[in-house]
């Protein structure tokens, strides 16, 4: 058996509830003691330390533990926010719904001509800064933004968009909606 789990023996033998009592105050529940307890050995044995004694291996498992709730309460609060965020976003299907098919209609464009209609209408960039951050002619930019026009109309459902048009369409994002 190597030294560090005859060490991690003699912690839990010795000192094991008085980690859980320390640790039920910082968790306030005592089944979420044991699991806090488990979670700080686990974190401070998970490397190799310098811990020769129960008093230093205890020590480094108490200065353990609050990290361990800390992260805890963020990452439950990272994900209650999530959820919040899904049913708000839930509210807005059709906006939702809308994104989602102009995405999959840009799938059916060539790779120029869906990066100069993302640039062009998503980016607002100008034909001319388009064409700059291309590296092409303003002509080519232009057939690439007629081309993919004529197969996005049909694709979306539209029966006729003009170029000073102002066009608004939500995508949904990892981090929310965006309007372009």
């Amino acid at each position: 058996m190597a030294r560090w789990q005859m060490l991690v023996e003699q912690l839990l033998a010795e000192r094991g509830s008085r980690l859980v009592a320390y640790a039920a105050l910082l968790v306030g529940r005592d089944g979420d003691a044991e699991d806090l307890v488990h979670d700080a050995v686990v974190k401070v044995f998970s490397r190799p330390r310098p811990l020769c004694t129960v008093d230093e291996a205890e020590a480094y498992v108490r200065s353990a533990m609050p990290s361990i709730v800390i992260d805890k309460a963020r990452s439950t609060a990272s994900k209650r926010r999530a959820l919040t965020r899904a049913f708000e976003r839930a509210e807005h299907t059709p906006d939702i719904d809308a994104g989602l098919d102009v995405r999959a209609a840009l799938r059916e464009l060539s790779p120029r001509e869906q990066v100069c209609i993302v640039l062009r209408f998503f980016d607002d960039m100008t034909v001319p800064q388009v064409a700059a951050r291309l590296g092409l002619a303003e002509g080519t930019v232009k057939r690439y933004l007629s081309d993919a026009r004529a197969k996005l109309l049909p694709l979306l459902d539209v029966t006729a968009w003009e170029e000073d048009q102002e066009i608004t369409v939500v995508v949904a994002t990892r981090r929310g909606d965006r309007h372009a």
